[in-house]
């Protein structure tokens, strides 16, 4: 199967939804490479960075499910080459 580095990139606006997060990520957690959280609590947000490898569909899906939670604004990034695995 091919797979693609990607970095998926997550706005938290609402602070409701978090545990909502972390339970779709624990869902993709063995495509995780790595993951980044950072508070920012002046403006009342987290970033959250995350790095996966896997297939196309996979990462659409983990961003789609993502992006349909209210108050999270999700962005892909993917890397230009895929890589048999």
């Amino acid at each position: 199967m091919e797979t693609r580095i990607a970095l998926i990139g997550i706005i938290v606006e609402n602070v409701e939804v978090v545990e909502s997060v972390n339970q779709i990520l624990h869902e993709y957690g063995k495509y995780i490479v790595g993951r980044m959280g950072i508070p920012y609590k002046e403006k009342g947000v987290s970033i959250i960075s995350i790095v996966i490898d896997a297939d196309n569909n996979t990462i659409s899906s983990l961003s789609g499910k993502l992006g349909m939670l209210e108050g999270i604004n999700v962005k892909t990034v993917y890397s230009k080459y895929g890589k048999e695995r």
